[in-house]
């Protein structure tokens, strides 16, 4: 694992404004594409943001948490071939809480909807991601990256702040 975090911000910017608290910012880590990479994510960020003292309760966290173990886990089960190393990124502002992993894979997958007549029981972590992310008042999506491959993010509200629509994917 590779943690790339931000620097720490400044005691006050150049207008006299205090700096923000620490749990806002931006980190980055870097994971090879093997299942033990799974809980390392998981537990890196959690301890980041507990560290941190994100604003987000038991079950906000858990939530993040599983949207991390699902995008995680796709990229170790369906694109590790393509994937040098597994990016995901922690971005904290003073409503949101952004996740995003970035893999080597062109593919961009959907959501596949649950259906009685389907017997697999694979094919619906993008689906259970959309489902979490909405549940807390949040979105998800996937866009291109650089090199060719993808990034699959999802935005969750802190706890403790008003409500309103998601922001737009990154």
């Amino acid at each position: 694992m590779v943690d790339r975090s931000s620097p720490a911000p400044p005691a006050a910017d150049a207008a006299g404004h205090p700096p923000p608290p620490d749990w806002q910012g931006a980190w980055a880590f870097t994971f090879p594409p093997v299942e033990a990479s799974v809980p390392q994510a998981r537990h890196a960020v959690r301890d980041l943001l507990r560290r941190r003292g994100a604003p987000l309760t038991g079950d906000r966290l858990h939530g993040l948490l599983l949207v991390l173990t699902e995008l995680v886990t796709n990229v170790v089960r369906h694109a590790a071939l393509l994937t040098p190393a597994i990016g995901v990124e922690v971005a904290v502002d003073a409503r949101w809480v952004w996740l995003r992993v970035e893999d080597g894979h062109p593919y961009r997958p959907h959501a596949l909807a649950a259906s009685p007549e389907r017997h697999r029981t694979g094919g619906r972590g993008l689906l259970l991601v959309q489902a979490t992310a909405q549940e807390a008042g949040g979105s998800c999506g996937v866009r291109a990256a650089g090199g060719g491959g993808k990034v699959v993010w999802a935005v969750l509200p802190l706890d403790g702040v008003a409500g309103g629509p998601p922001p737009p994917g990154p």
